[in-house]
């Protein structure tokens, strides 16, 4: 018998497709030009964006893994952003 992974729409999977998109928007800009309604990013901020798609990716595999409750694994993972949120937000106070 065959297992097939159902779509299921989590949190994580949402974060990473809105990063995913502005990714993707940032890179098919080109040069920054100081426009209105241009994303202007360094290509550090680009790289990083690049990685918080990875991780959030792998991460949302991970928690779908270990909970089989799709109403778990949303509850998990809003507490996972949430603590993300405010250890940024830490770090962006002291640095």
């Amino acid at each position: 018998m065959k297992k097939t992974m159902k779509l299921r729409i989590t949190p994580l999977n949402l974060i990473s497709a809105a990063a995913l998109v502005l990714l993707i928007l940032t890179l098919l800009q080109g040069t920054p030009v100081q426009q209105l309604g241009r994303i202007v990013m360094s290509p550090l901020l680009k790289i990083l964006l690049g990685c918080l798609v990875l991780v959030s990716l792998i991460t949302d595999l991970i928690f779908r893994t270990i909970f089989q409750s799709l109403k778990r694994v949303w509850i998990i993972e809003l507490v996972f952003i949430a603590l993300t949120l405010v250890f940024f937000l830490i770090l962006k106070t002291y640095l």
